[in-house]
């Protein structure tokens, strides 16, 4: 982000992938350690094929999936913090480890047991993309460098994530309809995560 954008607290709006990852690449030159960039959105947004892009095209970058920090039970739950995503875990076992370069373990949820799954290494890098719906909050502000905010509405969004799911055979028209659209816009409206982002990503 320019120096300008930011003092003004303003969002910079890119529309290609190719303009995002020189932006990575630039925040990560400037700040002199390896950086969390953080890719959130409303679900059906893009925010993973976002996050795959960028791992192609960001030298020494990992990906960390979000969706492993999903508890499987509490995030098909009505809140208006998105509760059911692990925010704390994802922090102090992967982020801060990963910017400090310090070797470390984490769990994925296992959602085929509903339970946390085996202990891995996190893996190492310049640059860890975090894809993740509910991440721009207070509790990961000092491990997130760089926000980027996939730019779509909730209504397009969720069309999105509907047709998603009904492709694989997914039955969660309620969920979508009773649970998380609403818990996206309790979140949208508490911590206005558009606002936080330092990026909006338009293409």
């Amino acid at each position: 982000m320019n120096a300008g954008a930011a003092a003004s607290g303003r969002s910079e709006v890119l529309r290609s992938v190719g303009a995002v990852a020189a932006l990575v690449d630039q925040t990560h030159r400037e700040a002199g350690h390896p950086i969390v960039a953080g890719i959130s959105g409303f679900g059906g947004s893009g925010k993973s094929t976002l996050a795959r892009s960028l791992e192609s095209a960001v030298q020494g970058a990992v990906r960390m999936r979000g969706d492993d920090f999903l508890d499987p039970a509490r995030s098909h739950r009505r809140s208006t913090d998105w509760d059911g995503v692990d925010r704390e875990r994802l922090m102090h076992d992967v982020l801060l480890p990963f910017r400090d370069r310090r070797e470390a373990t984490f769990q994925r949820f296992d959602w085929s047991r509903r339970a946390l799954g085996e202990p891995k290494p996190v893996p190492r890098g310049e640059v860890m993309l975090v894809d993740l719906i509910g991440l721009f909050h207070p509790s990961t502000e000092a491990a997130l460098d760089l926000r980027i905010w996939c730019d779509v509405d909730l209504e397009t969004a969720t069309a999105r994530g509907l047709a998603r799911d009904a492709a694989i055979g997914r039955k969660h028209e309620t969920l979508w309809k009773d649970v998380w659209v609403p818990n996206e816009r309790d979140f949208s409206e508490r911590f206005d995560p558009r606002g936080a982002a330092e990026v909006l990503f338009a293409g």
